[in-house]
């Protein structure tokens, strides 16, 4: 029967002419031995024995198929080979690579004349000019409510007569005063002292006057001719005559002591506080006439007219709040823009910057401005110090001022501009577009392809800008690279950042701590930016750790069989 077996395989002849599955039935029953001659020996056995020889082919069937996957990438076929042939690949040269942050803002003008609300506490605007218009000087560009200002304004007139009232009033009491302090002085004092030395001088010139009598009676007593009663009565006419002299002189000392004095400083008070109140009723009519003046020029800044000829424009930022927006029935505050004449021959643009790039920029940096279809050169003379507030997005973003070389007059503020700013010209470095790097596991990699297939390279990144990332070791001129390499590479962790509720994601990257910005538009776009192209998914911009250039990643599709760097998921 075995030999039966045998020759019946030995004729087929052309072993390809033979059927796959016959052809290895009849090389597995040359190994085992018939099943007639197993079956006639099987009777003599006590159990059941498996054959050696098929337990060789079923292990080493087993191994095969564990081991394919992993030696299928080094057999390589046809078929491996035209798909790698197939995918995108680039060959890696030596170019100029120019880094640069490019970005959209408006224009402004870099000298504006500022029309703002002067009315304290603000008001609300009842009219204005339209924005855009052409206004000469002295034109009234806003008019704004004045009804309240009004009202104060009369109050504030009967308040001022009534100080001024009171000021006059103190002006006559304290003139007066001053009157009576020299009035007593120079008068009534001088005419007090005149009569109390009288009264002293009569006094005396009655009591001599006495006294001589009283000397004559006293010789004609002693001849007879006078009685002693008589001569009593001249020597009391002698005592009256001293006691008024006496008073004459305590009154006239008393005037000089204690009237005068007593007189002076009583008058003189009166006169201080006439003073006195005089000082503040005109304090108070100062303080009113202020207040008045103050309310006139609230109602003069009622109505704003313009300081020069030219070009109006509402004072409207960047992230407009419409109940903040510049039209009539708008409160502003007081010393808000709210119009700008601008100077039309001195014009920038004002881009807002992520914060993932604006720590590249820096004044001085030359710029290209392109407006309308036209380019200009330009300079960043301005970044801001603090991001601007957005209420529709968590991501910060820095203004930077770069202006305008040359005369602009042909250009209007809040004209779009694409502003690109040069951060650094890299002469003959060796560089690769940025979907042909990617970050796995802490590090950059490329697919390098050989005669065998393709291999696995670290790369150090430096700078990239758009389309280009420089490679500063790793890469040779002549290399040939693989764009999207994650198909080949398979995936592997990648840092990222998480992204903003526009769908703006941000990686930190750079050399030497750059950072990076990822972008996804409608699920189909993925930008990387930072240093490095783009290492994510969804869209997520790729994170690195080489320079602080930028680079972006845009895929436009897939190859069969890739998951690219960057691509929607």
């Amino acid at each position: 029967m075995l030999e039966t077996t045998t020759s019946t395989n030995g004729s087929s002849g052309d072993p390809s002419s033979q059927p796959s599955g016959k052809t290895d039935a009849a090389a597995i029953a040359d190994i085992l031995g018939t099943p007639a001659a197993e079956a006639q020996a099987a009777p003599a056995a006590r159990g059941v024995k498996i054959p050696w020889k098929l337990l060789l082919v079923f292990v080493l069937a087993g191994g095969g198929a564990v081991a394919y996957p992993y030696v299928k990438p080094y057999i390589g076929s046809d078929e491996d080979a035209a798909a790698l042939d197939a995918m995108p690949s680039v060959s890696v040269a030596q170019s100029d690579l120019v880094i640069s942050v490019t970005e959209e803002g408006s224009l402004v003008s870099a000298e504006n004349v500022d029309i703002a609300c002067g009315v304290a506490g603000g008001a609300t605007i009842v009219s204005l000019v339209d924005d855009g218009a052409q206004v000469t000087e002295g034109m009234e560009l806003v008019r704004l409510d004045s009804s309240t200002i009004s009202e104060n304004v009369s109050a504030q007139k009967i308040a001022y007569e009534k100080a001024r009232a009171a000021m006059i009033q103190a002006e006559k009491d304290h003139a007066a005063a001053v009157i009576a302090v020299e009035e007593y002085t120079e008068g009534t004092f001088k005419k007090e002292l005149r009569m109390a030395e009288s009264n002293v001088t009569a006094a005396t010139e009655r009591l001599q006057a006495t006294r001589n009598t009283l000397s004559y009676g006293e010789r004609m007593f002693r001849k007879g001719y006078i009685t002693p009663q008589q001569l009593e009565a001249q020597k009391s006419a002698v005592d009256r005559a001293e006691l008024d002299l006496g008073t004459a002189e305590i009154s006239l000392d008393v005037l000089n002591r204690f009237t005068k004095p007593k007189m002076i400083t009583e008058l003189e008070s009166v006169r201080d506080a006439a003073a006195a109140r005089l000082d503040s009723e005109q304090a108070s009519l100062d303080l009113e006439k202020a207040k008045l003046d103050r309310l006139n020029t609230q109602l003069e800044q009622c109505t704003i007219t313009a300081p020069k000829a030219g070009l109006v424009i509402y004072a409207n930022g960047r992230n407009r709040d419409r109940e903040a927006e510049i039209k009539e029935g708008t409160m502003v505050r007081e010393r808000q823009v709210i119009l700008q004449l601008p100077d039309l021959t001195k014009m920038r643009a004002d881009v807002e910057v992520h914060e993932a790039k604006v720590d590249k920029i820096r004044p001085g940096m030359k710029a290209k401005v392109r407006v309308q279809g036209r380019e200009f050169t330009g300079e960043v003379t301005g970044v801001a110090n603090r991001p601007e507030s957005n209420w529709f997005s968590t991501a910060k973003k820095y203004v930077v001022q770069v202006t305008i070389d040359g005369t602009t007059e042909q250009l209007r503020p809040g004209f779009t501009a694409e502003v690109e700013i040069v951060v650094a010209d890299l002469a003959s470095v060796i560089s690769v577009p940025v979907a042909a790097v990617i970050e796995q596991s802490g590090e950059f990699v490329c697919a390098v392809r050989t005669e065998e297939g393709f291999e696995r390279r670290s790369v150090e990144i430096g700078l990239s800008n758009d389309q280009l990332v420089e490679v500063k070791q790793g890469l040779s001129p002549g290399d040939r690279v693989f764009l999207y390499p994650r198909g080949l590479l398979g995936d592997g962790p990648a840092k990222s950042s998480s992204a903003d509720a526009d769908g703006d994601e941000a990686a930190a990257g750079g050399e030497t701590g750059g950072r990076g910005e990822g972008q996804r538009r409608g699920g189909g776009e993925g930008r990387g930016n930072g240093g490095g192209p783009p290492s994510g998914r969804g869209g997520q911009g790729g994170s690195q750790r080489g320079g602080s250039g930028e680079g972006q990643g845009r895929p436009s599709g897939t190859q069969p069989g890739q998951s690219p760097a960057g691509q929607a998921a």
